[in-house]
């Protein structure tokens, strides 16, 4: 028996233990429920089926040998409808127990030969418990990336200082679900500012709940309790969390303090929320610069395109932070972007020689797969072949990819070559049904190198074609799929590939 057990994880994770020995599935609620867990039991597979289908569940322990059908069958069913769950098979008869083939392609996570001690089968528990955090925390990252992506644009839009400090208010208040939320700006710092505006406090302080106050109010009764943290946070110039308050200074480009964001949390917040914060307080802190610029500076475009430059290259880190956050579901689609984008700039060298029109290429095939990021993780890891309406959810990330991209005027072109890049030559693609020359030209070359990659690339599905056989796909879809002429112009391109194969292999390292 390990030691220590008691309370090792909270009552966060459910437990199902299915087994038609009601010893089995007595012992183990027993065991598992006093190291925290939170456990159910069934008996009957089939009811075990229809629990899942209904209720949550975090882990399925589940026998090898029951009737009317054994655990395996328990398991393909359950797949059909559940890609999330975390699966233990058990068996007091290993003779007996399914090959490992089929526990991998079943997607069970672990497999434990029943014993009077349950020491090795906690530990396989633990370990899914720690996958399912990483997941979580996987998720909140992407969910809050995806908001920072959608609040972006209102950021960098809003000019009124009025207007922008209730905006980065009410979008932190969403960002972190908490309701007590304040911005103190420190409009002194640059100096003119006072001069020029009216009502000087009202604009230094926007608040919600508790902090839905006046300047005067809220330096009174709040102010001398945060003054350490926001005397910290503008010393290090970094997020800084006491007693379940977080502080975040913003500052411009140029490390001038601007002002705080103030949050209470209901309960410490994790290192993933105020990783978001920090993110979200970079391009808030960039608004307000652009704002305290656009007021007082109108005349001086070069300091404006200077800081349209930041907010340009901020966007880009963010952007491919969601790209990234796309390839990471899927270890086999790691590097896939960064290919496509290879290919397509190869393609496009041979009729393009204008440097912003291959640069804006070159970013289009890195971000045509960005809409996947609203794509359900279910769908882009399953196994099997996709049904209707997992094939639409599909179909919708290129239109997706144009709305996130588009959202900014400076990705416009890109965003309308993303968006195009599963149309086909005979107009029978998707989302405008566009045909031949109707398609951007970018686009139908992003076609053809998505193509190639995902046919020469190892999916868990299936196995990567060989290169003549891609070689022979291509050749059968032109002037179909793919503009005849580009492939043809394609196909040239990889008679060298011996030699563009070793610039790539960095993409290929994690598979």
């Amino acid at each position: 028996m390990r030691k220590n057990r008691k309370g090792a994880v909270s009552n966060e994770f459910r437990l199902l233990v299915l087994d038609d020995d009601e010893m089995i599935t007595l012992a183990l609620r027993s065991y598992f429920q006093s190291s925290g867990y939170q456990v159910e039991i069934e008996s009957d597979p089939l009811k075990a089926i229809e629990r899942v289908r209904q209720e949550h569940f975090d882990i399925l322990l589940l026998d090898f040998l029951m009737s009317p059908i054994c655990g395996d069958k328990v398991v393909e069913q359950i797949r059909q409808f559940n890609h999330e769950l975390f699966m233990i098979l058990l068996t007091g008869h290993k003779d007996l127990a399914p090959p490992v083939k089929t526990i991998r392609e079943l997607d069970i996570q672990g497999y434990y030969e029943k014993s009077d001690k349950f020491d090795q089968l906690e530990l396989l528990v633990e370990s899914c418990v720690k996958s399912i955090r990483q997941m979580r925390t996987i998720r909140s990252y992407r969910d809050g990336l995806s908001e920072i992506v959608a609040d972006m644009p209102l950021l960098v839009e809003e000019k009124n200082l009025s207007q922008l400090i209730p905006l980065i208010v009410s979008q932190t208040r969403s960002l972190t679900g908490q309701d007590n939320v304040f911005v103190l700006l420190n409009p002194l710092t640059v100096p003119q500012i006072s001069e020029k505006l009216t009502l000087v406090s009202s604009l230094m302080l926007s608040g919600s709940g508790d902090y839905s106050l006046d300047a005067a109010q809220f330096m009174k009764q709040h102010f001398p309790r945060f003054l350490p943290l926001i005397q910290t946070a503008k010393r290090q110039g970094t997020a800084t969390l006491q007693d379940q308050q977080l502080v975040l200074p913003l500052k411009d480009e140029n490390e001038q303090f601007l002002g705080v964001i103030g949050t209470d949390f209901d309960e410490t917040p994790s290192s993933t929320v105020i990783q978001l914060m920090e993110a979200y307080g970079h391009q808030a802190s960039s608004a307000v610069a652009s704002t305290y610029l656009h007021t007082l500076l109108q005349d001086k475009n070069k300091e404006l395109q200077e800081t349209n430059q930041q907010l340009k290259e901020n966007y880009m880190q963010t952007i491919t932070a969601v790209r990234l956050m796309v390839e990471a579901k899927d270890i086999y689609t790691r590097g896939h972007s960064d290919r496509v984008s290879y290919y397509t700039l190869l393609l496009a060298r041979r009729q393009i020689s204008d440097k912003d029109q291959l640069e804006k290429i070159r970013l289009a095939g890195l971000f045509h797969d960005v809409g996947k990021i609203g794509v359900p993780d279910s769908i882009l890891s399953k196994h099997g072949p996709l049904d209707e309406e997992e094939y639409q959810a599909i179909r919708r990330h290129s239109a997706l990819g144009y709305e996130i991209l588009s959202t900014m005027s400076f990705f416009q072109d890109i965003a309308k070559i993303v968006r195009s890049h599963h149309e086909r030559w005979d107009g029978q693609g998707y989302p405008d049904h566009l045909s031949a020359a109707a398609i951007p030209l970018a686009s139908r070359m992003i076609a053809i190198a998505d193509a190639f990659d995902a046919m020469t690339s190892f999916r868990s599905y299936r196995s990567c074609l060989s290169m003549d056989q891609a070689r022979a796909e291509l050749i059968r879809n032109k002037g179909t799929q793919f503009d005849p002429q580009l492939v043809d112009e394609f196909l040239e391109i990889l008679r060298g590939y011996d030699e563009i194969r070793p610039q790539l292999e960095w993409t290929f390292h994690e598979l």
